[in-house]
């Protein structure tokens, strides 16, 4: 992938980035649901983290036309999945969804399906180590938040199956 191409590619994943912030951020002003709003919140902080990172790249790529040389551009990893299981444990039996927390949710989880393949294939399409390794951490969170998203779907549809999943209950009445 050429310079010209990069840089494109580096705009399309800001314009991403800020569409799925927002995205959250309604959604968790919306619910009533302490669980999605915990959940739609967090995903919301990681991805102003990824416009950031990815700003600075992109600042970087277009003044000099290659990766940068002293730019650190290191991810904060959070688990978003204990942060939902965490949500979803202290919430009990109040955390039944709404058909507008559903359809979020599946939207949430296609925003972050498609980050994931767009982010492999910058990482694939890279020459160099440090930008393949950069976007493939993008790639890893994002799956992390499509996981998240599916997870927080189960329990909306089904919180004692969830909570019974969750709890690795066993039925052999031992």
């Amino acid at each position: 992938m050429g310079n010209g191409e990069r840089v494109k590619a580096l705009e399309v994943a800001l314009n991403n980035e800020v569409r799925e912030r927002d995205f959250y951020l309604k959604n968790a002003a919306r619910t009533n649901n302490p669980v999605g709003r915990a959940m739609f919140e967090r995903i919301a902080e990681d991805e102003a983290e990824h416009y950031e990172r990815l700003k600075r790249l992109h600042e970087e790529w277009t003044a000099r036309g290659r990766w940068p040389e002293t730019l650190p551009l290191t991810i904060n990893r959070t688990n978003v999945r204990d942060i939902l299981l965490n949500a979803l444990k202290n919430a009990g039996k109040a955390g039944v969804g709404d058909a507008d927390d559903r359809e979020a949710i599946r939207t949430g989880a296609e925003f972050e399906e498609k980050g994931v393949i767009f982010y492999k294939q910058l990482a694939a399409s890279s020459t160099d180590e440090r930008e393949k390794a950069f976007f493939e951490l993008l790639s890893s969170i994002e799956y992390e938040h499509y996981l998240s998203l599916r997870d927080a779907g189960e329990y909306f549809d089904d919180p004692a199956a969830w909570f019974l999943k969750a709890e690795h209950s066993t039925l052999d009445g031992g």
